[in-house]
């Protein structure tokens, strides 16, 4: 009989400490904050109460500060891994500061790539003018000079790290300058959590030649991967009614937390 009292004590013991199933699913599924904008001055201001959502800016040391953010703005990528040269994905998660932000970004096409600067040694046009140099005109920096897209594809997906390991992390949310979003259908973000399950899909506004923006933060870090979409078709062709491209500027993301 007392090995039964302490098999049950024992029991609901280990029930109180561990979650639910319920508690779990809650953590990832509950309605996060959103914060939409278009248009530059609109823009700049929700780009500053994103980051406030989010917490201080822990820079570029390795190791996970538990909370606050990470930011990319491209402008730190040497010529030699800009524009018309790919930028390798783990770029921005060495081992040490002050690239240590824990984001590894891919594509299903044929490479990521930060633009070219105004006085890169290999002449290419900034802006992404080496693919078509009409986007030299069409597109504008939001912050520094370098602007970011996939070539070969118009989707990237961004997972996170405890910066400066390989070691798989989560963050509270992710959000990011858009420009020259010509239809609100031609931009998204798509998050996942750790287990792959898609947390929700939300649309970019649009701002024709302009900027957009959008930020999306969980409670709790929930957001293993995000799954970015550039307007409706990959760097290539001129921006028309058929064919929306789209470039990025500034990541912000929360500081990345182990699994």
């Amino acid at each position: 009989m007392n090995r039964q009292r302490l098999a049950l004590s024992t029991a609901i013991v280990l029930a109180a400490l561990e979650p639910s199933a319920a508690s779990r699913v809650d953590a990832a599924t509950v309605k996060p904050t959103v914060v939409r904008a278009a248009g530059t001055a609109k823009v700049t201001a929700a780009v500053e109460r994103y980051r406030n959502l989010l917490g201080d800016n822990n820079g570029g040391e390795p190791g996970s500060k538990g909370t606050g953010r990470r930011e990319i703005n491209w402008d730190g990528v040497p010529d030699e891994l800009a524009a018309p040269n790919a930028l390798p994905g783990d770029f921005f998660n060495a081992p040490e500061a002050p690239r240590a932000r824990g984001a590894i970004l891919s594509t299903p096409g044929e490479r990521v790539s930060a633009s070219a600067d105004s006085d890169n040694p290999s002449g290419a046009l900034p802006r992404f003018g080496d693919v078509n140099y009409t986007y030299v005109n069409q597109f504008k920096a939001f912050s520094g000079e370098r602007v970011f897209s996939p070539i070969g594809s118009n989707v990237v997906d961004l997972t996170f790290r405890v910066p400066g390991t390989g070691d798989a992390a989560v963050v509270r949310g992710f959000g990011a300058v858009y420009t020259d979003i010509d239809r609100p259908e031609g931009a998204s973000f798509e998050y996942y959590d750790a287990n792959g399950r898609r947390l929700g899909s939300f649309a970019v506004p649009a701002s024709p030649q302009g900027f957009s923006f959008l930020g999306v933060a969980y409670p709790t870090p929930v957001v293993a991967r995000v799954r970015i979409r550039y307007g409706s078709a990959a760097l290539g062709p001129n921006d028309s009614r058929r064919y929306d491209v789209a470039v990025m500027d500034d990541f912000i993301y929360g500081e990345p937390v182990p699994v």
